[in-house]
């Protein structure tokens, strides 16, 4: 839901103002903003990646307009867990700033660090576990365990004078978590007790009935798919998912196969992994992926990138053939991950190829290797009740999502005009338990395109839409610059109309009768004389063809 623009009156003094700039109608670019007395909280600082009619996008980054002209009044940014879509736009805002402290869990804070370690650039940072207290500015910030599908992931209770918020980031409920690491539901009670005036809570899984289940119920899968597997193996996961790749690693041991990692995030990751406890190796079990070529087939599994169809992935290459490990027939693909939404055709490509080339591909249609990191419906709603929130704001989810989550929470008993369906860039006040919507800011994309950030715009994107599914004409004309005659053309050349440029020769006459009825009235202005040639052949096009091809005229007084 986007609402009508509207800008917010200035801040009233004892409010706090929430305001997400992230992560409201779509999976990915988590962000939200709190301002209170003049200073300001971030939480979360992720990427979204793009989809199918984004071409060449790399990354999505958060809109970060509505902070530019007050970095200096940002206090910190709590990072609630090490997954891309909450801590991958960090170094892209530590550009504008590079002295804004980062807060965050051990893990968290490494992933993050070596991020910022590629961009050259050296962060001020926090380390903070479950249960610590911190005071930041003006807001004093709760740290809560919660479970999700990496390791050390953290809930945050942000007090103001102008009420509590309970922020979730992602997690779930897992009773039997492979870490022992179980959402800490006696603290989330001892908040709703306190008055948790203000509940942020993740709505991925809201529309899916029932519990979540549970990671160690992927464990026996992955064992018995390993254990059957003739020849190679290779496992597609996040590259931050440290309990998938901990039980492929243990399924691997148990079966006498050597593991290589894959795809430098995943070997960046896991590093980090392993130095900091979470991720746990026995002796000789990992290999360099350049020797694991050497080990006989049934010995190996390569643990890989590329779970979402990502075209410069190792997964996507290994399926064009374009890395150095070609799946065949025996080998034994596992996709162990969801598919996040707009990634769904990308990551059938995917299989479809490996099938091509043999690959018995394994995925969570067709054997539970994968679980959820999100709550689903059963869990959420035991939150609203244990909490009993005076207002709820689903995040984190697109608007199918977020509206389900509403539902859940009435469903417990707050009142409809107390959850509030905002979107990006939705202003919500907070002052004497009541959330009010203050305004509406008006939030873009800012996409990452190879060095370019910020630079391309939405209408470049449609260009090159244009480009991969119309094609090109270019239509090239003289004419002299005092009479306005034609001296030479018009040269037509077309790429990617799938039409002989000869077809053309019907239209360049009609381009010649449009300027030289242009000429007869006067018209000398080189703009107006290519915008007569475009309508003129664009008409044509349309009518004999069928097609709306990307026309370049260029028009040239001589």
């Amino acid at each position: 839901m986007t609402l009508p623009l509207a800008e917010p009156e200035a801040l009233a003094p004892g409010t706090l103002r929430v305001t997400p700039l992230g992560g409201l109608g779509e999976v990915g670019r988590n962000m939200t903003i709190f301002e209170y007395d003049g200073k300001i909280l971030v939480v979360d600082c992720g990427v979204l990646f793009p989809e199918e009619h984004q071409p060449g996008v790399d990354l999505i980054l958060p809109d970060f307009e509505p902070i530019k002209d007050r970095l200096d009044d940002i206090v910190g940014v709590v990072l609630t867990h090490g997954h891309e879509d909450h801590i991958g736009a960090v170094p892209y805002l530590l550009r504008l700033k590079s002295d804004i402290p980062l807060i965050g869990s051990s893990l968290t804070l490494a992933l993050v660090e070596a991020k910022l370690k590629e961009h050259r650039i050296k962060a001020f940072t926090l380390t903070v576990k479950e249960g610590q207290h911190e005071k930041v500015g003006p807001f004093d910030l709760e740290f809560v365990a919660v479970n999700h599908s990496i390791p050390d992931a953290l809930a945050v209770a942000i007090r103001t004078p102008a009420g509590l918020v309970l922020a979730t980031g992602d997690f779930k409920m897992d009773q039997l978590p492979l870490d022992g690491r179980i959402t800490d539901l006696r603290a989330f009670s001892r908040l709703g007790e306190e008055g948790v005036d203000l509940f942020l809570v993740d709505s991925t899984n809201a529309d899916v009935p029932g519990f979540t289940p549970t990671e160690r119920s992927i464990g026996p899968v992955l064992d018995q798919v390993i254990g059957k597997a003739p020849r190679r193996v290779i496992v597609a996961s996040f590259s931050s998912h440290v309990h998938r790749v901990q039980q492929v690693i243990d399924a691997a041991h148990a079966h006498g196969r050597r593991v290589a990692f894959l795809g430098r995030s995943m070997v960046r990751n896991m590093t980090i992994a392993e130095q900091l406890g979470y991720l746990k190796v026995p002796d000789g079990v990992l290999i360099d992926y350049k020797k694991a070529r050497d080990l006989p087939d049934d010995r190996i599994v390569y643990m890989s990138t590329g779970s979402q169809g990502e075209p410069m992935a190792v997964l996507s290459r290994m399926a064009n053939l374009d890395h150095a490990i070609e799946p065949g027939p025996g080998d034994t693909v596992i996709l162990a991950s969801s598919l996040i939404p707009g990634n769904e055709n990308a990551v059938y490509r995917v299989i479809d190829g490996l099938t091509k080339l043999g690959a018995n591909v394994v995925h969570k249609a067709n054997a539970r290797v994968h679980v959820s990191g999100h709550a689903a419906a059963g869990e959420l709603l035991y939150c609203y009740n244990i909490l009993s929130p005076r207002n709820v704001l689903p995040v984190h989810g697109e608007y199918r999502h977020l509206m389900a989550n509403a539902k859940l929470a009435q469903d417990t008993g707050i009142p409809e005009e107390r959850t509030i369906l905002g979107s990006n860039g939705t202003v919500i006040d907070l002052k004497d338990g009541v959330a009010r919507v203050a305004g509406q800011l008006d939030i873009g994309f800012v996409y990452v395109d190879g060095s370019t950030v910020g630079e391309i715009t939405d209408a470049d994107l449609k260009d090159r839409r244009i480009l991969g599914e119309e094609g090109f004409v270019s239509v090239i004309v003289v004419v002299d610059s005092t009479t306005g005659r034609i001296i030479s053309g018009p040269e037509i050349h077309a790429r990617g109309v799938a039409e002989d440029d000869a077809v053309f020769d019907d239209v360049a006459p009609k381009i010649v009768a449009a300027l030289k009825e242009a000429a007869s009235n006067g018209v000398r202005d080189n703009h107006a004389l290519s915008q007569i040639v475009r309508r003129t052949i664009g008409r044509w096009v349309n009518q004999k063809l069928r097609r709306r091809p990307m026309i370049v005229p260029l028009v040239i007084e001589a």
